[in-house]
C-alpha cells in the first residue's frame, strides 16, 4: 500500500518551516509502515489531473483490490475517532487498495467538482486549522492508526 498524502497552493516559507519539518518526520515514520509519497501542487486543477480518472466509484465502502482511493479532508467530512480511522485504514489494507491519496484542500474548499470525485470527504474536526497544521495534524493520525494497527504502544487509547 501507498499513502499519498498532497497540499495544494505555495510552498512552506520560512514562517511554517516548522510544520514543514514536522510534516516530513511523520511522512518517514509512516515509512515504515507503507510506502509514503508527499506531494504539493499549486491548484486543485492541477492536483485533479495528476489522478486522472476516478479507478472507483464515489463513495466510502466502495473498494475493488488493486484500486485507488481519494480522501480530501474538508471541514464538512466524516469527523471520526482515531481508533475509527485505524478500522478504516485496515479495510483498505484487507481490500488491497494499492494506494490512497489523502488531499489537504484550497484555502476556499474543495469545487464541487473535486468533491465529486472524492471517495471519502474527511474532517479533522470543528476547528479551523491553518492548512500547515492540518497537513501534520492527519500525518500523525495516519502514523499514529498503524501504530494501532501493530499494537505498539505509542496509542495509549487516551478517550
Amino acid at each position: 500500500m501507498e499513502i499519498r498524502l498532497v497540499t495544494l497552493g505555495r510552498r512552506a516559507t520560512r514562517k511554517h518551516a516548522a510544520a514543514e519539518e514536522l510534516f516530513a518526520s511523520y511522512c518517514e515514520r509512516i515509512g515504515h509502515h507503507a510506502r509514503c509519497q508527499a506531494e504539493n501542487f499549486p491548484t486543485e486543477e492541477k492536483f485533479l489531473a495528476s489522478i486522472g480518472r476516478p479507478t472507483r466509484g464515489a463513495g466510502a465502502g466502495t473498494s475493488h483490490p488493486g484500486k485507488r482511493t481519494l480522501i480530501l479532508l474538508d471541514g464538512r467530512g466524516k469527523s471520526w475517532p482515531t481508533e475509527r480511522f485505524a478500522q478504516w485504514l485496515a479495510g483498505e489494507r484487507d481490500r488491497a487498495t494499492q494506494q490512497i491519496t489523502f488531499a489537504v484542500g484550497p484555502a476556499n474548499g474543495w469545487s464541487q467538482a473535486a468533491s465529486a470525485r472524492a471517495d471519502l470527504l474527511l474532517s479533522l474536526g470543528p476547528m479551523t486549522l491553518p492548512h500547515e497544521l492540518a497537513a501534520v495534524v492527519l500525518a500523525e493520525q495516519i502514523y499514529r492508526a498503524f501504530t494501532i494497527l501493530e499494537g505498539h504502544p505509542y496509542h495509549l487509547g487516551h478517550a
